[in-house]
């Protein structure tokens, strides 16, 4: 990633990221679609091509989700011995909504969590 050399008030990558905005202004939007990272933010002309989540989002909602939905079913299953079709019912709706839901929120995170700690992928010092 360059060095970026604007001068800009600090935004809180959390509040940034969870609404889906510029990392850098926090106004411009930082997704063109639902998962589609935009090209640059169209308040301060920030370059999203540094933005590279890769996997983790998907890794964060498969296992916070899957603890709420695991926990949730596991509980009923105790306490009712609901019969198979209604967990069926229940849960693959509910565990498609809350990734979907989720999977946005935690990929706008980890992308203004990414440029707030000017992260960047590693590269080997081949000089020696």
């Amino acid at each position: 990633m360059k060095k970026d050399e604007a001068f800009w008030p600090p935004v809180d990558p959390v509040r940034a990221g969870l609404a889906g905005r510029c990392p850098r202004c926090g106004e411009g939007k930082l997704f063109s679609g639902f998962l589609t990272v935009g090209r640059r933010c169209a308040s301060c002309d920030l370059d999203y091509g540094f933005a590279d989540a890769g996997d983790g989002p998907a890794v964060f909602v498969i296992l916070i989700i899957g603890f709420v939905v695991v926990g949730l079913a596991l509980w009923m299953e105790v306490n009712t011995n609901a019969p198979l079709w209604l967990h069926f019912l229940l849960w693959v709706p509910l565990t498609l909504v809350l990734s979907l839901g989720a999977l946005r929120l935690i990929k706008g995170l980890l992308i203004a969590l990414q440029y707030r700690n000017k992260a960047a992928e590693g590269r080997l010092d081949r000089s020696r």
